[in-house]
């Protein structure tokens, strides 16, 4: 008995119900072709990505919320998955390829052209589908060039998260190559419930999870999650080594582990740029004091903002008492933290 033919999985992500309509019947149409979703913006392509790994996606250019060159610079780092952007602007074609688009086709203009346009999509969706696909960081810089995971930065990111901040702590670290420097996150969380989520994290990650440990070094492609309980997480060094401390203390902004605790540490062991602190969705005020002393220290600081955050608490208050450096959306940090490596890494190579 021969095994039932593997179909290409792709993914449709246009705001034009019409034109939706018209690719996804082409493509329905075809017996090694299946279209596992189709998104009418770039925030419900994201969540049909995780869930389904496309084989190829079609993506337009002029959507709601965020345009398809936007998107395509933050999912080309992190996904393995060729794009064919499908757009009615011919100039968007250099814009589209240099964000990481495997082709550019432009729209047809007319009933007349559609069929001509379905058959040349359909060419590709099957070439594409069996060509390997190397990720590059596709975002230009401000002169030009792209973007290499490549760097010289040593130090450590330190993420904080509460409410909400399981999702959203994975959605960051799902997009972060293997190379990423070392992370240390606190994610309000009970006791014994923290290692499950390192576990999970690992298989889903392309660095290293796991849950912190006394005397963990902090390295390259390595994330630790704080255990839950009471004990505080903080960053120590040892000439230019981090490792993680696990301390017993009273609670400390209403939490043990506390983000504050951990954030103060960062700026007390890797001052200035040798640290990023990141404060992510949650309630109450926990980070925000300890990310302003890593801003003092000059450290780059990033707050989720408001509307991609669950609950608007503990970004709110670090950015209101001067805290954050950069504030963006969940699907930008990431972003954010590849460019500024990659900055880092050209101005200190």
């Amino acid at each position: 008995m021969s095994k039932p033919m593997k179909k290409i999985k792709v993914l449709v992500v246009d705001d034009s119900k019409m034109f939706r309509t018209a690719v996804i019947t082409k493509l329905s149409s075809q017996p090694d072709i299946e279209v596992v979703g189709e998104a009418y913006d770039p925030y419900g392509a994201r969540d049909l990505i995780i869930e389904y790994d496309p084989d190829v996606i079609t993506l337009d250019i002029q959507m709601p919320y965020m345009n398809g060159l936007e998107f395509l610079r933050i999912l080309t780092p992190q996904w393995k998955v060729p794009v064919i952007v499908a757009s009615s602007s011919a100039q968007s074609r250099q814009d589209a390829l240099r964000a990481g688009a495997a082709v550019f086709l432009q729209k047809p203009i007319s009933p007349a052209e559609l069929s001509t346009f379905l058959t040349t999509l359909l060419k590709h969706i099957r070439l594409l589908a069996g060509a390997p696909v190397t990720p590059v960081f596709a975002e230009p810089n401000t002169a030009g060039t792209l973007i290499k995971p490549e760097n010289n930065f040593s130090g450590i990111v330190a993420i904080g998260a509460s409410a909400g901040g399981t999702q959203t702590t994975t959605s960051i670290l799902k997009r972060l190559p293997p190379n990423f420097p070392g992370i240390v996150v606190v994610q309000h969380m009970p006791q014994d419930f923290t290692r499950t989520y390192a576990e999970s994290l690992d298989k889903e990650c392309k660095i290293k999870v796991k849950e912190a440990e006394e005397g963990d070094a902090i390295a390259r492609g390595t994330c630790l999650i704080a255990p839950g309980g009471d004990r505080h997480c903080e960053v120590v060094r040892m000439d230019r080594r981090f490792s993680v401390h696990l301390r017993r203390g009273a609670k400390v902004s209403g939490h043990c582990p506390s983000v504050d605790v951990l954030f103060q540490s960062v700026a007390d062991a890797a001052p200035g740029r040798d640290a990023i602190g990141v404060i992510l969705t949650g309630m109450g005020a926990d980070g925000a004091n300890g990310l302003l002393r890593m801003k003092n220290t000059g450290s780059l600081t990033i707050g989720q903002d408001e509307h991609t955050s669950i609950v608007y608490g503990m970004p709110k208050v670090a950015y209101d008492i001067g805290a954050v450096t950069r504030q963006a959306s969940l699907e930008n940090i990431p972003l954010i933290l590849l460019k500024y490596l990659s900055d880092n890494f050209n101005e200190t190579a």
